[in-house]
């Protein structure tokens, strides 16, 4: 059995880097350990696991065992190095501090081997750890696992890619309204980059044009919290940001007041409306603006008078979005 582990730090939101690392090892592994990298105090922020495992269960990367503290383990990094005869400072590093804590490298190698880790896949940003963990880990009695390095995701700049840029986060992608198997499927896209990779938010966005088209109507209709028939307003959305501000653009009642624009028109589809259902089919919505056509009706001052606006939706997918109740207190006002 391949035994992996994802070992974040419990800083906030997972680097997009990270979270690559993430889906990598839960790619590659048929056992998989969450284990917190929390031994030094100044890094964690407060929330910070609580975000790390937001960002994880939004991703779908699940895990066997865990989480786990680096902290609450302590006792037992201290003691291995203290059966296997090894002093503070081993190859020049610092394994335990003055106060008696364990540092990074004897607590990550002890969990290694205590959790049966057979395989590490970690950023090539860590490589200059490597020959100190394999050390450690033959002086604690053990072979070490075989380690592999996948390339960083990196800026436009080909730098390390700051938490503050653009897409950098997890959180940050969420928040911009790309669905989580846009991301998740990039992510299984660079598997393990030999190199160092360009964030590629233009890549997202395809993925997450897809993904929106392809959810049926009533998981679309609970993503963004409206009613199933308004989800017609939504398609063609490249995100579900955008999804949601076409939703409301016809949902929420017009902030101003238009009047005085084709009041046959309007007194036509009150009258035509009013002996409909309160919800309309997708049929019912074209016959009737077909009907509306047919009589030469203004088609554009209706859209105004139901939204506020001269732009938007197909004019059916507004009327079949808007109960009839509704409908007429903006055609009538």
């Amino acid at each position: 059995m391949t035994r992996v582990r994802f070992a974040p730090s419990p800083t906030g939101s997972l680097h997009v880097g990270n979270a690559l690392s993430a889906v990598a090892n839960r790619d590659f592994g048929d056992w998989l350990l969450l284990r917190i990298d929390d031994t030094d105090p100044e890094r964690n922020v407060p929330g910070g696991e609580a975000g790390v495992l937001e960002d994880l269960r939004w991703l779908g990367v699940g895990w066997e065992e865990g989480p786990v503290r680096q902290s609450s383990r302590a006792e037992r990094h201290l003691a291995a190095a203290r059966e296997a005869g090894l002093p503070q400072r081993f190859e020049g590093v610092m394994l335990w501090r003055d106060d008696g804590s364990p540092t990074f490298h004897l607590a990550s190698v002890v969990d290694d081997l205590d959790f049966g880790i057979t395989h590490v896949i970690r950023g090539s940003d860590h490589r200059p750890n490597e020959a100190l963990h394999a050390a450690l880990h033959r002086a604690l009695g053990h072979e070490p696992p075989q380690v592999i390095h996948h390339g960083l995701v990196v800026g436009e700049d080909g730098k390390k890619l700051s938490k503050r840029a653009e897409g950098a986060t997890v959180a940050a992608l969420r928040e911009a309204g790309y669905p989580a198997e846009a991301v998740r499927a990039y992510l299984d896209e660079l598997g393990l980059p030999r190199h160092d990779v360009h964030l590629d938010l233009t890549r997202i966005r395809s993925l997450s044009v897809d993904v929106v088209a392809g959810l049926p109507d009533d998981e679309l209709a609970a993503r963004l919290a409206i009613p199933v028939e308004a989800v017609a307003l939504v398609r063609g959305a490249h995100d579900l940001a955008e999804a949601a501000e076409l939703a409301r653009g016809v949902l929420d009642p017009p902030a101003v007041t238009v009047a005085g624009r084709s009041p046959e028109t309007l007194a036509r589809f009150a009258e035509l409306r009013a002996q409909l259902p309160e919800v309309l089919d997708k049929d019912e919505a074209k016959a009737l603006q077909r009907e509306l056509k047919a009589v030469g009706g203004d088609l554009r001052a209706l859209r105004v008078a139901l939204t506020g606006r001269e732009r938007g939706p197909e004019l059916w997918a507004v009327l079949r979005a808007l109960p009839r109740d509704e409908a007429l207190r903006r055609a009538l006002r």
